[in-house]
This record gives C-alpha cells, sequence and structure tokens, in this order.
C-alpha cells in the first residue's frame, strides 16, 4: 500500500507567500533607511576631507583656492575656467591626477580630456539617484559657497547692469583668495561647501530639483530672486522652452554655477534660476537626495546636516562670511 505523504494545500502556500511579502514590505523600509544613512556618512566623510584640504591648501598657500580661475589668476601659469577643485587633488591624495592637468590652457582645452574624465570618489555622493556623468566627464556633487549674492562671478561688472551690484559674500568666487582672517564672521558661522544632485544632462526634460530654470525678469536682490523663482509654476517648470541648464553637476574640473559653486540665495532643495534674457546673474542652490536637507561643511572644518525648514535669514547668515549677523545654526 503506498502511503501519501501530507503537502501544503494551495490555500496554505497562499498565505505563506503573503506572509512573506507582508514580511518583505515591513523591512525593505528599514533597508532603504539604514542604507541611506550609511550613504549620508560617506558624505559627510567626504566634505569633511574636503575641508582638511581646504586647511592643508590654506597652510601651503596662505589662502583658500578660488571658486574659479580666470586668465588673471595666475597669467602664463594657470588660464581661466578651472574650479577650486582642481587645487585640492594634491590634499586629497589625487597628485598624479593633478599633474596631469594642463593649467597653461583653458579648463576646456582639449588637452584636458583626459583628466577631465576622470572620476574622483570624493567628489561624488552616493546618495545622487544620477550615478554617472556623461560619456568623456565625471561628475561632482559638492559645491564651494559664493554666498547670497547674485552675480554669477562673483564681481561687479565695470559698466552695465551689473556695476552697481555687491560683490561675493561668500568665500569663494571668480580669482578669490580668501584667508581665515578675511572670515571676520568666524569659521563656524560660515559655508564652505555644500551639496548639488547632478542634472539630468538633456533639456528634452525638466528635472525641478536639479536643472537651473529660466526667469522671465532680472532681479537685483537676493528677496526679488527667491520671490521670482518659486513664482514658477509646474507648467513654466515643464515648458522646455524654460529650461536654462541641465549638465548640473557634469564635470568638477570646470568653475561655474552648473558645476563647482552654490549660493545661499534661497532655501536648500529650493529651485535654481537664472535670467532668460540677460546674463550675468544666477542662483544655484544647494540640493541633496538625503531626506529634509543638505550636509555642509563650515570654514572651521566641521560638517552639519542643515534641514530645509531653515529660516531664511539663518542660512544666508550661513552663507555669508564678513556681513556680521547674529543667527544660531539649529
Amino acid at each position: 500500500m503506498i502511503r501519501r505523504r501530507p503537502g501544503f494545500t494551495l490555500i496554505e502556500l497562499l498565505v505563506v507567500i503573503a506572509i512573506i511579502a507582508i514580511l518583505i514590505g515591513l523591512l525593505l523600509p528599514a533597508v532603504q533607511k539604514i542604507r541611506e544613512a550609511a550613504n549620508r556618512m560617506k558624505c559627510s566623510n567626504n566634505l569633511k576631507q574636503m575641508g582638511l584640504a581646504l586647511h592643508n591648501h590654506h597652510d601651503t598657500a596662505g589662502y583658500f583656492p578660488p571658486g574659479k580661475t580666470t586668465a588673471s589668476y595666475a597669467p602664463g601659469t594657470i588660464n581661466s575656467g578651472y574650479s577650486g577643485y582642481c587645487f585640492l587633488l594634491p590634499y586629497i591624495e589625487q597628485d598624479n591626477l593633478y599633474r596631469q592637468i594642463n593649467f597653461t590652457v583653458k579648463e576646456g582645452d582639449p588637452a584636458n580630456n583626459g583628466p577631465r574624465g576622470m572620476e574622483v570618489k570624493m567628489f561624488l555622493c552616493p546618495s545622487d539617484p544620477v550615478s554617472k556623468a556623461p560619456s568623456g566627464f565625471a561628475g561632482q556633487n559638492y559645491r564651494l559657497n559664493q554666498g547670497y549674492n547674485i552675480l554669477y562671478s562673483g564681481i561687479p561688472s565695470a559698466t552695465g547692469p551689473n556695476s552697481t551690484m555687491p560683490p561675493a559674500d561668500g568665500p569663494f568666487w571668480d580669482d578669490s583668495k580668501v584667508t581665515f582672517a578675511d572670515i571676520t564672521d568666524g569659521t563656524s558661522n560660515t559655508a564652505a561647501m555644500s551639496e548639488k544632485l547632478k542634472g539630468d544632462f538633456t533639456n528634452g526634460i525638466a528635472t525641478d530639483r536639479s536643472d537651473t530654470f529660466l526667469i522671465p525678469d532680472y532681479p537685483d536682490n537676493p528677496d526679488w530672486w527667491a520671490q521670482s523663482c518659486d513664482g514658477l509654476s509646474q507648467a513654466d517648470v515643464n515648458n522646455l522652452a524654460n529650461q536654462g541648464n541641465s549638465d548640473i553637476g557634469q564635470e568638477w574640473m570646470q568653475g561655474s554655477h552648473s558645476n563647482s559653486s552654490y549660493y545661499h540665495t534661497n532655501l536648500p532643495n529650493k529651485r535654481s534660476c537664472k535670467p532668460k534674457q540677460l546674463g550675468g546673474r544666477v542662483a544655484t542652490l544647494a540640493g541633496s537626495a538625503h531626506s529634509q536637507g543638505v550636509n555642509v561643511l563650515l570654514c572651521d572644518g566641521s560638517v552639519r546636516f542643515v534641514r530645509n525648514s531653515i529660516d531664511l535669514y539663518s542660512w544666508r547668515a550661513l552663507g555669508s562670511r564678513d556681513k556680521g549677523e547674529v543667527f544660531t545654526l539649529p
């Protein structure tokens, strides 16, 4: 006589599958939360290492590196277009990469195609959902603080509409050579770097959190600027005619608002904008994929996580180096 072994019924099998699915559903958010906590810690450590590099550069050269070089920074030795990150390479164990850069030509010269495409892990936040830059480029997630003014270069022009604009009030701008003594607000009260998500690298779509959008007017102060940029509706943002820059964070070598600078004009993770008609003004804001805020490196070398809910006065005060504002960083 053949004895049959009892097995699962279809109903019992479905119940087991349902229980497993419920357990996975309960565990997945916890796993994602742990992964993000690890990514945020890694991102914070990246900034700490670059804070040490900034201090070592200051000890060696006597000042912080520039936000961006022009041909006037070191004529005959260093040409235009280089970000401050290029000058941090020797202090983050990337001296070989630094030596590959031909500083005597402009940053975008084909002679620099090799180093331009070399990825530096310390310049990338693992939380950014866009992991790679376009072919031939190496991405960037960290920015030097230019302050809360809205001048592209940080320097008023000799003539024209930007001649009466205030200069950069952060530690980094075109050809800057800021020293600790210049940061009269205190190094623990002044931001040096923060984060920015990479763009989508195409003007065929609009990505609100990372792209730079065009505004129809020409604000001449931070309040007007923030109001105009925030005033763009979702329809305006989705209108591809209002696309400004999508190549955000495309390359760490280039000194520009798209790749190496950020502004405290508006709160973290707000929209970035520039004028549709006239140039010379921009506000590329800090932003990240971390929950509710961004990591910020202070000029004293410490790193703080600043929430999006910080009040605008305090955020702008954190961005300036010498305004004498009284505020408490939460």
